[in-house]
């Protein structure tokens, strides 16, 4: 049973406990309350449901006071016992009174009905409690060893899981050591790998670079053979155009003086001629012309020599000054 079932249990005796109560007090107010009259004073009479009732409320202040030291578990002593069977005997006495009296035992059976039921529903009334109050009590012990073996479990659990997790982040913490450890060894590997590569790479490109200087001072030696010997062949050329040159020139200063002696024969001889009797040929006269203005000599002059007119003479004067003259070229070549 569980402690909805004992809750529910507890509420169905406590509203039928206090319904039987009720409908006990209502009976004995009923009941008492004429016997109480024909026995009291006139002057008094109103007085008389006072007992029954405060009977009853002792009987109300028993039932309950029971059941909540029935629910603590707890137990009153033996004035609780004595008050409650002191009422219960008061409310029967008092029910079956008049019945007494008038030796009416069917009466007395009959009003004794309600007392008794209260009495004895007291009594199993308590009972119950303290029985549901001890099953109660189990029950909670039970829970609370059920949550505590819960708990226990739970932290057996979350212990294992801890201690797994744990054992987990070692075991990671291993992995990743390993793997740190393998990385740097790999990378160590890598590094002397890579610096052996380095060193060899260092040594080829010192190999290299010592074939290319010996190769460079090679082509430099030829370079410089090269240059030397194009050296010698542009001096022996620049000597053999100097030579050429000075040969050439020689040539040509003896050419000139030749043409010059030769044009001051031609001159000499076309200026020793005289003035002309007749009109030269216009070739002649032109070379005569020529002659004179080579000489400076004045344009009348020249006429006269030529035969020709002053004012042909002086056309060509004027064509040799826009013309160099073979003299001219000759004197600024020298």
């Amino acid at each position: 049973m569980n402690g909805v079932q004992v809750r529910s249990a507890e509420r169905a005796l406590s509203a039928g406990m206090w319904l039987i109560v009720g409908g006990s007090m209502l009976y004995s107010v009923l009941t008492v309350t004429p016997l109480m009259a024909a026995h009291t004073p006139r002057a008094w009479v109103w007085t008389a449901p006072i007992l029954p009732l405060v009977v009853d409320a002792a009987v109300v202040i028993v039932v309950r006071l029971d059941s909540v030291l029935a629910r603590l578990g707890g137990r009153g002593g033996g004035w609780p016992v004595a008050l409650r069977w002191m009422t219960g005997a008061m409310t029967l006495a008092l029910n079956v009174g008049d019945s007494a009296l008038h030796h009416d035992a069917v009466g007395v059976a009959v009003h004794g009905v309600a007392p008794l039921l209260l009495i004895v529903t007291a009594e199993t009334g308590l009972a119950y409690r303290r029985a549901i109050a001890a099953a109660v009590t189990a029950l909670k012990a039970e829970e609370r060893a059920e949550r505590a073996a819960r708990e226990q479990a739970a932290a057996d659990r979350q212990e294992a899981a801890e201690r797994r997790a744990r054992e987990a982040r070692e075991h990671q913490a291993r992995l990743a050591r390993e793997q740190r450890e393998h990385e740097a060894r790999l990378a160590r590997e890598e590094a002397e790998r890579q610096e052996r590569v380095r060193r060899e790479e260092q040594e080829r490109a010192k190999a290299l670079a010592r074939e290319e200087r010996a190769e460079a001072e090679r082509r430099e030696r030829e370079r410089e053979q090269q240059q030397r010997e194009r050296e010698q062949r542009e001096r022996a050329a620049a000597e053999a155009r100097e030579r050429d040159a000075r040969r050439r020139a020689e040539q040509e200063r003896r050419e000139r003086q030749e043409r010059t002696e030769r044009a001051e024969r031609e001159r000499a001889a076309l200026l020793a001629a005289g003035p002309a009797t007749e009109k030269l040929s216009e070739d002649r006269a032109r070379a005569t012309v020529h002659a004179a203005f080579d000489v400076g000599l004045p344009v009348r002059t020249a006429a006269e020599l030529t035969g020709w007119s002053t004012g042909w003479v002086s056309s060509r004067y004027q064509e040799l000054r826009d013309t160099p003259t073979p003299k001219v070229l000759e004197g600024a070549a020298s």
